[in-house]
């Protein structure tokens, strides 16, 4: 089966001042990333905070363009392709809905703003879909006229989905949609995307620190760990049989809601390094248990895995090396 998305050794690094007196500093925030994202799926991506996925997200949405690397839609290289076509077929959803709406706005503006942007439709007709799409996401058209600083937390979340939907896109990219709304909201919101994907046909990249929430939710899942993807595999395949150590490590911990707060130390040994300052060999091996003398000095390769990949030597010593 073809593929929707096709990332192919996408990798972005900035420069970063550490100081007055020292020299910058060049952090990979993603490193060589290759990924497929098929119709109709939903691809989870984990991993702690920091470790790259919402600025793996954001160049898949064109919003930011790779330093070495391509996206492809359908085939296309996303940097070659009109940014209306790409805003046209993909759609973010943001993890804060209080900064991500424009508080001056009224909320059929809000949704419609994006038919704006592209000329779409005279004002009554962008109102009119504006409406039509808050009431897909269980918003009543009394809510049209209101502002953001009206709405609760989960009200301004359904806001920001229905302005992803306007443009009725085929992918829509969520990026911790849930992670800053109370936990009675969560499921919610949750089941509302889920119920939009059954209805509309959408295909979602749903990117979460949450395990639990991507467990439900997606049919694969891609871990990601200072910026690579270290395993991926179909959800259920990945639960019972995690072949990464890191992604052994996040299936036996309970992950805070806290994303900046990240894993418990004393189950890994040390803190995550630091990203200027990446270890040799295998990113991980500082924190990993069974770490060996190769991990320190040499990066490991993707191994092929039941239905899909691991990055590991441990893995390597018991199948066969991934094309």
């Amino acid at each position: 089966m073809s593929a929707l998305i096709e990332v192919r050794g996408l990798s972005k690094t900035f420069s970063v001042n550490r100081g007055i007196f020292a020299r910058r500093a060049t952090l990979t925030a993603v490193a060589s990333v290759d990924l497929d994202v098929h119709k109709g799926e939903v691809l989870g991506i984990v991993g702690e905070s920091g470790c790259g996925k919402s600025t793996l997200a954001r160049m898949i949405l064109g919003l930011l363009p790779p330093t070495t690397g391509t996206v492809r839609l359908d085939g296309k290289d996303i940097q070659t392709l009109p940014r209306r076509e790409i805003a046209r077929r993909m759609q973010p959803v943001f993890q804060d809905p209080y900064s991500s709406l424009n508080p001056r706005r009224r909320i059929a503006s809000i949704v419609a703003l994006p038919l704006e942007v592209q000329g779409i439709g005279s004002a009554e007709e962008r109102r009119a879909k504006a409406i039509a799409a808050l009431d897909k996401v269980g918003l009543p058209a009394r809510y049209a006229d209101h502002y953001p600083n009206e709405l609760s937390g989960g009200q301004r979340q359904r806001v920001a989905i229905a302005r992803a939907l306007i443009t009725e896109p085929e992918i829509v990219i969520c990026d911790e949609p849930t992670s800053a709304l109370d936990v009675s909201v969560q499921s919610q919101i949750l089941n509302l995307l889920m119920d939009l994907k059954q209805n509309l046909g959408l295909t979602y990249i749903f990117i979460s620190h949450n395990l639990a929430v991507v467990e439900h939710l997606a049919t694969r899942v891609a871990v990601m760990y200072l910026g690579r993807i270290v395993e991926l595999g179909p959800t259920a395949e990945l639960f019972r049989n995690p072949r990464h150590p890191y992604t052994q490590a996040l299936l036996a911990s309970v992950l805070t809601p806290e994303p900046g707060l990240g894993l418990p130390e004393a189950l890994l040994g040390t803190a995550s390094p630091d990203p200027l300052n990446v270890p040799s060999g295998c990113p991980f091996h500082p924190r990993c248990p069974q770490a060996m003398e190769m991990c320190r000095t040499h990066v490991p390769q993707r191994v092929a895995t039941e239905s899909g990949f691991a990055a590991c030597h441990l893995v390597n010593g018991r199948a066969s090396q991934a094309a």
